[in-house]
Protein backbone atom coordinates (compact mmCIF):
# COMPACT_ATOMS: atom_id res chain seq x y z
CA UNK A 1 0.00 0.00 0.00
CA UNK A 2 3.02 2.33 -0.57
CA UNK A 3 1.72 4.03 -3.36
CA UNK A 4 0.00 6.56 -1.06
CA UNK A 5 3.28 7.24 1.20
CA UNK A 6 2.60 4.36 3.34
CA UNK A 7 6.18 2.20 2.42
CA UNK A 8 7.36 -1.06 3.77
CA UNK A 9 9.90 0.89 6.08
CA UNK A 10 6.92 2.76 7.60
CA UNK A 11 5.15 -0.25 8.43
CA UNK A 12 8.22 -1.92 9.95
CA UNK A 13 9.03 1.09 12.08
CA UNK A 14 5.52 1.29 13.34
CA UNK A 15 5.38 -2.02 14.20
CA UNK A 16 8.54 -1.71 15.43
CA UNK A 17 7.14 0.76 17.82
CA UNK A 18 4.36 -1.51 18.95
CA UNK A 19 6.36 -4.45 19.53
CA UNK A 20 8.93 -2.65 22.14
CA UNK A 21 6.73 -0.35 23.48
CA UNK A 22 8.64 2.90 23.05
CA UNK A 23 6.68 6.11 23.28
CA UNK A 24 9.52 7.81 21.78
CA UNK A 25 10.79 5.79 18.52
CA UNK A 26 9.79 5.14 14.95
CA UNK A 27 6.02 6.13 14.58
CA UNK A 28 6.07 8.27 17.83
CA UNK A 29 8.93 10.26 16.75
CA UNK A 30 7.89 11.17 13.30
CA UNK A 31 4.41 12.14 14.84
CA UNK A 32 6.11 15.00 17.19
CA UNK A 33 3.68 13.16 19.97
CA UNK A 34 4.52 14.18 23.45
CA UNK A 35 4.76 10.77 25.41
CA UNK A 36 4.27 12.64 28.85
CA UNK A 37 1.12 11.39 30.77
CA UNK A 38 -0.88 12.34 33.39
CA UNK A 39 -4.08 10.46 35.45
CA UNK A 40 -6.51 13.96 34.75
CA UNK A 41 -9.39 13.24 32.31
CA UNK A 42 -10.06 16.99 31.37
CA UNK A 43 -11.24 18.49 28.40
CA UNK A 44 -7.44 18.43 27.21
CA UNK A 45 -7.68 14.45 26.58
CA UNK A 46 -6.66 12.88 23.29
CA UNK A 47 -5.26 10.25 21.75
CA UNK A 48 -6.72 6.64 21.98
CA UNK A 49 -8.10 4.98 24.98
CA UNK A 50 -9.36 1.39 24.02
CA UNK A 51 -12.61 -0.17 25.68
CA UNK A 52 -11.20 -3.00 27.24
CA UNK A 53 -13.38 -6.39 26.95
CA UNK A 54 -13.04 -8.59 30.16
CA UNK A 55 -11.13 -11.80 29.97
CA UNK A 56 -13.08 -14.42 31.25
CA UNK A 57 -12.12 -18.12 31.71
CA UNK A 58 -13.95 -21.38 29.96
CA UNK A 59 -16.01 -22.04 33.36
CA UNK A 60 -17.04 -18.09 33.21
CA UNK A 61 -15.03 -16.95 36.29
CA UNK A 62 -12.76 -13.67 35.27
CA UNK A 63 -9.58 -14.47 34.27
CA UNK A 64 -7.49 -12.07 36.57
CA UNK A 65 -3.80 -13.40 34.52
CA UNK A 66 -5.85 -12.07 31.33
CA UNK A 67 -6.73 -9.03 32.22
CA UNK A 68 -3.16 -7.79 33.97
CA UNK A 69 -1.46 -8.83 30.34
CA UNK A 70 -4.39 -6.83 28.57
CA UNK A 71 -3.33 -3.75 30.42
CA UNK A 72 0.22 -4.50 30.17
CA UNK A 73 -0.19 -4.91 25.75
CA UNK A 74 -2.16 -1.61 26.02
CA UNK A 75 0.37 0.18 28.32
CA UNK A 76 3.22 -1.42 25.98
CA UNK A 77 1.71 -0.33 22.06
CA UNK A 78 1.31 3.44 23.48
CA UNK A 79 -2.48 4.04 24.61
CA UNK A 80 -3.19 7.26 26.54
CA UNK A 81 -5.14 5.85 28.69
CA UNK A 82 -8.39 2.78 28.68
CA UNK A 83 -11.71 1.96 29.40
CA UNK A 84 -12.85 -0.14 31.51
CA UNK A 85 -16.57 -1.76 32.23
CA UNK A 86 -18.33 -0.25 28.97
CA UNK A 87 -20.74 -2.25 26.91
CA UNK A 88 -18.29 -4.45 25.48
CA UNK A 89 -16.52 -5.50 28.40
CA UNK A 90 -19.66 -7.19 29.53
CA UNK A 91 -20.11 -4.69 32.56
CA UNK A 92 -23.92 -6.02 33.53
CA UNK A 93 -22.78 -9.51 33.60
CA UNK A 94 -20.20 -8.30 36.82
CA UNK A 95 -20.95 -8.76 40.08
CA UNK A 96 -20.27 -5.54 41.98
CA UNK A 97 -17.29 -6.97 43.82
CA UNK A 98 -15.90 -7.87 40.35
CA UNK A 99 -16.60 -4.50 38.72
CA UNK A 100 -14.93 -2.86 41.60
CA UNK A 101 -11.52 -5.35 41.50
CA UNK A 102 -11.28 -4.71 37.74
CA UNK A 103 -11.05 -1.04 38.71
CA UNK A 104 -8.26 -1.58 41.24
CA UNK A 105 -6.18 -4.06 39.29
CA UNK A 106 -6.39 -1.79 36.24
CA UNK A 107 -5.55 1.33 37.57
CA UNK A 108 -2.63 -0.51 39.09
CA UNK A 109 -1.37 -1.65 36.04
CA UNK A 110 -1.85 1.86 34.30
CA UNK A 111 -0.53 3.97 36.64
CA UNK A 112 0.41 7.10 35.54
CA UNK A 113 -2.61 6.60 32.81
CA UNK A 114 -6.08 7.66 32.87
CA UNK A 115 -8.37 5.03 33.73
CA UNK A 116 -12.12 5.81 33.02
CA UNK A 117 -14.67 3.54 33.92
CA UNK A 118 -18.37 2.86 32.82
CA UNK A 119 -20.92 3.58 35.47
CA UNK A 120 -23.73 2.87 33.60
CA UNK A 121 -27.09 0.71 35.90
CA UNK A 122 -30.89 1.22 36.19
CA UNK A 123 -30.22 3.42 39.39
CA UNK A 124 -28.14 6.19 40.34
CA UNK A 125 -27.51 4.45 44.00
CA UNK A 126 -25.48 1.44 41.70
CA UNK A 127 -23.60 4.20 40.21
CA UNK A 128 -22.60 6.92 43.03
CA UNK A 129 -21.13 3.42 44.53
CA UNK A 130 -19.27 2.42 41.55
CA UNK A 131 -17.98 5.89 41.03
CA UNK A 132 -17.14 6.83 44.13
CA UNK A 133 -15.56 3.21 44.49
CA UNK A 134 -13.50 3.61 41.34
CA UNK A 135 -12.31 7.24 42.11
CA UNK A 136 -11.13 5.89 45.16
CA UNK A 137 -8.95 2.90 43.22
CA UNK A 138 -7.05 5.65 41.25
CA UNK A 139 -10.03 5.92 38.54
CA UNK A 140 -9.88 9.72 36.63
CA UNK A 141 -13.05 9.27 35.48
CA UNK A 142 -16.57 7.98 34.43
CA UNK A 143 -18.34 7.47 31.75
CA UNK A 144 -22.29 7.52 31.85
CA UNK A 145 -24.70 6.53 29.17
CA UNK A 146 -28.30 7.51 29.27
CA UNK A 147 -31.16 4.63 29.90
CA UNK A 148 -33.33 3.40 26.69
CA UNK A 149 -36.48 4.83 28.33
CA UNK A 150 -35.41 8.43 27.77
CA UNK A 151 -37.40 9.81 24.61
CA UNK A 152 -37.32 13.86 24.82
CA UNK A 153 -34.78 16.32 24.99
CA UNK A 154 -35.85 17.57 28.37
CA UNK A 155 -35.96 13.64 29.43
CA UNK A 156 -31.99 13.32 28.15
CA UNK A 157 -30.61 16.75 30.07
CA UNK A 158 -32.70 16.40 33.16
CA UNK A 159 -31.20 12.65 33.69
CA UNK A 160 -27.72 13.90 33.09
CA UNK A 161 -28.66 16.43 35.74
CA UNK A 162 -29.74 14.05 38.22
CA UNK A 163 -26.64 11.90 37.80
CA UNK A 164 -23.99 14.33 38.02
CA UNK A 165 -25.73 14.73 41.53
CA UNK A 166 -25.99 11.46 42.55
CA UNK A 167 -22.17 10.34 41.98
CA UNK A 168 -20.82 14.07 42.31
CA UNK A 169 -20.01 17.10 41.36
CA UNK A 170 -16.68 16.96 40.99
CA UNK A 171 -16.09 13.53 39.01
CA UNK A 172 -15.02 14.00 35.97
CA UNK A 173 -17.39 12.30 33.54
CA UNK A 174 -18.09 11.23 29.67
CA UNK A 175 -21.06 11.49 27.94
CA UNK A 176 -21.70 8.11 25.83
CA UNK A 177 -23.48 9.29 22.93
CA UNK A 178 -24.60 5.54 21.05
CA UNK A 179 -28.21 6.03 19.86
CA UNK A 180 -28.00 2.76 17.27
CA UNK A 181 -27.69 0.52 20.38
CA UNK A 182 -29.23 2.94 23.21
CA UNK A 183 -32.72 4.20 21.01
CA UNK A 184 -31.19 7.29 22.87
CA UNK A 185 -30.78 10.26 20.27
CA UNK A 186 -29.08 12.95 21.48
CA UNK A 187 -28.77 16.50 19.32
CA UNK A 188 -25.47 18.43 18.73
CA UNK A 189 -27.61 21.29 20.68
CA UNK A 190 -29.00 18.57 23.34
CA UNK A 191 -25.34 17.64 23.80
CA UNK A 192 -24.07 21.48 24.48
CA UNK A 193 -26.57 21.66 26.87
CA UNK A 194 -25.15 19.15 29.07
CA UNK A 195 -21.93 20.04 29.00
CA UNK A 196 -22.53 24.05 29.39
CA UNK A 197 -24.86 23.28 32.45
CA UNK A 198 -22.62 20.39 34.13
CA UNK A 199 -19.09 21.60 34.46
CA UNK A 200 -17.42 17.81 35.17
CA UNK A 201 -18.49 16.96 31.69
CA UNK A 202 -15.01 16.93 29.99
CA UNK A 203 -15.58 14.30 27.29
CA UNK A 204 -17.66 12.79 24.89
CA UNK A 205 -17.94 9.64 23.55
CA UNK A 206 -19.22 10.17 20.35
CA UNK A 207 -20.74 7.01 18.59
CA UNK A 208 -23.68 8.12 16.33
CA UNK A 209 -24.31 6.28 12.80
CA UNK A 210 -23.85 8.87 10.68
CA UNK A 211 -21.88 11.09 13.42
CA UNK A 212 -19.50 12.99 11.46
CA UNK A 213 -22.00 16.06 11.15
CA UNK A 214 -22.43 16.09 14.30
CA UNK A 215 -18.54 16.21 15.26
CA UNK A 216 -18.62 19.15 12.84
CA UNK A 217 -21.98 20.90 14.78
CA UNK A 218 -20.20 20.51 17.96
CA UNK A 219 -16.97 22.09 16.97
CA UNK A 220 -18.61 25.02 15.27
CA UNK A 221 -20.34 25.65 18.41
CA UNK A 222 -16.61 25.78 20.38
CA UNK A 223 -15.83 28.51 17.11
CA UNK A 224 -18.69 30.61 17.74
CA UNK A 225 -18.13 30.43 21.50
CA UNK A 226 -21.76 28.95 22.56
CA UNK A 227 -19.80 25.21 23.60
CA UNK A 228 -16.84 25.45 26.05
CA UNK A 229 -13.64 23.14 25.67
CA UNK A 230 -14.65 19.78 25.10
CA UNK A 231 -12.74 16.06 24.67
CA UNK A 232 -14.38 14.20 21.67
CA UNK A 233 -13.50 10.81 21.59
CA UNK A 234 -14.90 8.37 18.60
CA UNK A 235 -15.88 4.61 18.89
CA UNK A 236 -18.29 2.51 16.84
CA UNK A 237 -14.77 -0.11 16.93
CA UNK A 238 -13.24 2.80 14.86
CA UNK A 239 -15.36 2.06 11.22
CA UNK A 240 -15.31 5.90 10.70
CA UNK A 241 -12.03 7.05 12.75
CA UNK A 242 -10.34 8.35 9.59
CA UNK A 243 -12.82 11.03 8.73
CA UNK A 244 -13.60 11.31 12.26
CA UNK A 245 -9.94 12.41 12.68
CA UNK A 246 -10.55 14.51 10.54
CA UNK A 247 -13.98 16.57 11.60
CA UNK A 248 -11.90 17.46 14.68
CA UNK A 249 -12.31 14.09 16.72
CA UNK A 250 -9.06 14.06 19.97
CA UNK A 251 -8.99 10.58 19.06
CA UNK A 252 -10.49 7.37 19.41
CA UNK A 253 -12.19 5.98 22.46
CA UNK A 254 -13.49 2.13 21.45
CA UNK A 255 -12.37 -1.62 21.03
CA UNK A 256 -10.85 -3.26 18.16
CA UNK A 257 -8.59 -6.34 18.50
CA UNK A 258 -5.71 -4.92 16.59
CA UNK A 259 -5.80 -0.73 19.02
CA UNK A 260 -2.18 -0.82 17.71
CA UNK A 261 -4.27 0.68 14.00
CA UNK A 262 -6.09 3.07 16.00
CA UNK A 263 -3.12 4.47 18.28
CA UNK A 264 -1.55 4.90 14.09
CA UNK A 265 -4.21 6.26 12.28
CA UNK A 266 -4.64 9.25 15.58
CA UNK A 267 -0.60 9.84 15.67
CA UNK A 268 -0.35 9.88 11.48
CA UNK A 269 -3.63 12.20 11.68
CA UNK A 270 -2.57 14.32 14.01
CA UNK A 271 1.21 14.63 12.37
CA UNK A 272 -0.69 15.84 9.28
CA UNK A 273 0.12 12.63 7.47
CA UNK A 274 -3.19 12.00 5.59
CA UNK A 275 -2.27 9.48 3.17
CA UNK A 276 -0.84 7.26 5.19
CA UNK A 277 -3.55 7.26 7.68
CA UNK A 278 -5.91 6.21 5.56
CA UNK A 279 -3.61 3.60 4.01
CA UNK A 280 -3.13 2.13 7.44
CA UNK A 281 -6.54 2.54 8.71
CA UNK A 282 -7.50 1.03 4.75
CA UNK A 283 -5.73 -2.22 5.41
CA UNK A 284 -7.30 -3.51 8.35
CA UNK A 285 -11.21 -1.71 6.94
CA UNK A 286 -12.20 -5.54 6.04
CA UNK A 287 -11.40 -7.13 9.46
CA UNK A 288 -12.93 -3.81 11.30
CA UNK A 289 -16.09 -4.41 9.53
CA UNK A 290 -16.32 -8.30 10.40
CA UNK A 291 -16.12 -7.10 13.73
CA UNK A 292 -18.45 -5.18 13.94
CA UNK A 293 -21.32 -7.23 13.44
CA UNK A 294 -24.13 -6.97 16.01
CA UNK A 295 -24.44 -9.87 18.32
CA UNK A 296 -21.34 -11.49 17.36
CA UNK A 297 -18.67 -8.62 17.13
CA UNK A 298 -17.17 -9.21 20.59
CA UNK A 299 -17.02 -12.52 20.29
CA UNK A 300 -14.73 -11.36 17.30
CA UNK A 301 -12.21 -9.36 18.89
CA UNK A 302 -11.82 -11.95 21.58
CA UNK A 303 -11.40 -14.77 19.53
CA UNK A 304 -8.45 -12.35 17.93
CA UNK A 305 -7.09 -11.19 20.50
CA UNK A 306 -6.61 -14.96 21.82
CA UNK A 307 -4.88 -15.85 18.59
CA UNK A 308 -2.78 -13.22 19.28
CA UNK A 309 -1.97 -14.28 22.70
CA UNK A 310 -3.15 -11.52 24.61
CA UNK A 311 -5.87 -12.77 26.56
CA UNK A 312 -6.29 -16.92 27.26
CA UNK A 313 -9.98 -17.73 25.63
CA UNK A 314 -12.19 -16.24 23.85
CA UNK A 315 -15.05 -16.84 26.47
CA UNK A 316 -17.78 -14.87 27.44
CA UNK A 317 -19.44 -14.60 30.14
CA UNK A 318 -23.27 -16.11 29.74
CA UNK A 319 -25.64 -15.37 27.67
CA UNK A 320 -22.82 -14.86 25.02
CA UNK A 321 -22.61 -15.63 21.39
CA UNK A 322 -20.03 -17.97 20.11
CA UNK A 323 -18.07 -17.93 16.93
CA UNK A 324 -19.21 -21.42 14.41
CA UNK A 325 -16.07 -23.20 12.81
CA UNK A 326 -17.28 -21.13 9.60
CA UNK A 327 -16.91 -17.73 11.10
CA UNK A 328 -13.35 -18.57 12.77
CA UNK A 329 -11.84 -19.68 9.31
CA UNK A 330 -13.48 -16.37 7.71
CA UNK A 331 -11.67 -14.34 10.45
CA UNK A 332 -8.63 -16.61 9.54
CA UNK A 333 -8.76 -15.68 6.01
CA UNK A 334 -9.16 -11.74 7.01
CA UNK A 335 -6.35 -12.15 9.45
CA UNK A 336 -4.21 -14.17 6.64
CA UNK A 337 -4.91 -11.03 3.83
CA UNK A 338 -4.28 -8.50 6.36
CA UNK A 339 -0.81 -9.67 7.53
CA UNK A 340 0.32 -9.18 3.56
CA UNK A 341 0.12 -5.64 4.79
CA UNK A 342 0.44 -5.47 8.50
CA UNK A 343 3.23 -7.78 10.38
CA UNK A 344 0.85 -7.71 13.39
CA UNK A 345 -1.67 -9.45 11.76
CA UNK A 346 0.61 -12.74 10.71
CA UNK A 347 -0.67 -15.34 13.64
Amino acid sequence: MAEAGWTAGEWAGANQMFDNGSAKTSLAKSCGCDSSKSMSLTTASQGVYPIAPTPFLADGSVDWTSLAKLMEHYRKIGSDGVTVLGMMGEAPKLEPEESLEIVKRTAAIMKGLPVVVGISAPGFAAMRKLAQESMAAGAAGVMIAPPNTLRTDDQIIGYYAQAVEAIGRDIPFVIQDYPLLLNVVMTAGVIRRIVMDNPSCVMLKAEDWPGLEKITALRNFQKDGSLRELSIMVANGGLFLDFEMERGADGSNTGYAFPEMLIGVVKLMQAGKRDAAHDLFDAHLPLLRYEQQPGVGLAVRKYVLMKRGIIASEAQRKPGAVLSPTARSEVDYLLGRLAKHDPLAAI
